[in-house]
């Protein structure tokens, strides 16, 4: 009785199971990529050794050309307030975070201050590490 084994060992790879890995890596990056939104002006921040845990809301920028941003988006100075009074208009605990050119001068960075005061909001001078 010649008994033949039926089980061959196949030599062929099967790529469906590596393209869901795959595609499930990419999903995954794409996710935690827009989660990530860094302050993508260039601005040299004045040097400093203390920290805060606060989490600013939003972000006001002023560089050395005396531009402000709301965030990345150029915004004129007479409109700063009134745009950041509709973005903190439902938050408990508004926190600004302000990034400001060391080459500015504090007359510019008051004028921030002084809205931040006005609308009773927190504010966070943003500074690099000694």
């Amino acid at each position: 009785m010649a008994l033949k084994t039926r089980n061959k060992v196949s030599a062929a790879f099967s790529m469906s199971s590596m393209t869901d890995i795959v595609f499930l890596l990419l999903i995954f990056f794409m996710v935690t990529s827009t989660l990530i939104s860094p302050n993508a002006l260039k601005l040299l921040l004045p040097k400093s050794s203390n920290q805060t845990a606060a989490k600013p809301i939003t972000t006001v920028s002023i560089d050395k050309n005396f531009n402000f941003y709301l965030e990345t988006t150029p915004v004129p100075f007479s409109q700063l307030e009134h745009k950041l009074q509709r973005k903190l208009a439902r938050e408990e605990d508004p926190t600004i975070s302000l990034h400001v050119d060391k080459s500015v001068p504090m007359e510019q960075v008051v004028k921030v201050m002084n809205i931040a005061k006005d609308n009773k909001y927190k504010l966070i001078l943003a500074t690099r590490a000694k």
